[in-house]
């Protein structure tokens, strides 16, 4: 991973439309009802802009993940709406959900989520599979060439590294091209020499091909990656820092939780 990762298809990209790619406007979600009800948000506003790579850190039980989930149609808000792509999403039926997310959502999870049965070529290949579609041949065999895994499409999770299943993962995200990659704790399953890679191979795929990014993470040297740090505790964004090294990182999250 120490060499400079480029995307030859990158120069191919039409040019993006102006404006962000995902809006947030005030967002309320809460579980329950009653005295036991729970706020995981309470009024989230927020733009994500296009080519970039944000971060959302905050202490546990901040509403960062029901945020990301929120925001990539995995869940929908008690109050408030997202427009993602220039389509409110509140607006939309569970199939045209369906069809959105296939087009303009790529997702990285914490463990993986790669399915066992599957190569890693199979399961990278599995959005476009899905959607009946088979990828541009250049495309797909540098994204191979740029995770890493050109001697490694055949071998199935199991025969894989931690690590080498997170770049199945990452580039299953970016196969379609996808308008935003949406990564929940990319990096929370892996030690520390893995994580620095992934975070790398996450940086540069904004970097080399513009691939809008938004990571939720609780790893300061992460969030130091990112072009811009949101803060969230108890359901709000508190702080909103511009790209910053993980030792301004830490002192913000100490603020937090002093708080």
């Amino acid at each position: 991973m120490s060499e400079s990762i480029a995307f030859p298809l990158a120069e191919a990209v039409e040019a993006a439309p102006a404006g962000p790619v995902v809006e947030a406007h005030e967002l309320t979600r809460r579980y329950g009802e009653g005295d036991t009800a729970v706020d995981a948000l309470r009024g989230v506003s927020l733009d994500v802009a296009r080519g970039k790579l944000t971060a959302v850190m905050g202490p546990s039980g901040s509403g960062k993940s029901t945020l990301m989930h929120i925001l990539a149609a995995l869940d929908a808000p008690t109050d408030g709406y997202v427009v993602l792509a220039g389509t409110r999403l509140g607006d939309l039926s569970d199939t045209e959900i369906t069809k959105l997310r296939r087009k303009h959502i790529g997702f990285v999870f914490q463990f993986f989520n790669l399915l066992p049965m599957l190569s890693a070529e199979e399961n990278i290949l599995l959005p476009l599979t899905i959607a009946g579609e088979k990828p541009e041949k250049e495309w797909f065999e540098a994204l191979l060439k740029t995770v890493g895994l050109q001697d490694r499409r055949t071998h199935r999770p199991a025969e894989l590294s931690g690590g080498q299943q997170q770049r199945v993962a990452i580039a299953r995200a970016l196969v379609s091209q996808p308008t935003v990659v949406f990564a929940d704790e990319p990096t929370g399953n892996l030690d520390s020499k893995t994580s620095e890679e992934i975070l790398e191979l996450m940086r540069h795929s904004v970097d080399s091909y513009g691939q809008t990014t938004m990571m939720v993470t609780h790893d300061p040297r992460a969030a130091a990656i990112a072009d811009r740090i949101l803060f969230l505790a108890d359901g709000l964004i508190v702080r909103d820092l511009p790209r910053s090294e993980p030792s301004a990182v830490i002192a913000a999250m100490d603020e937090l939780t002093e708080d």
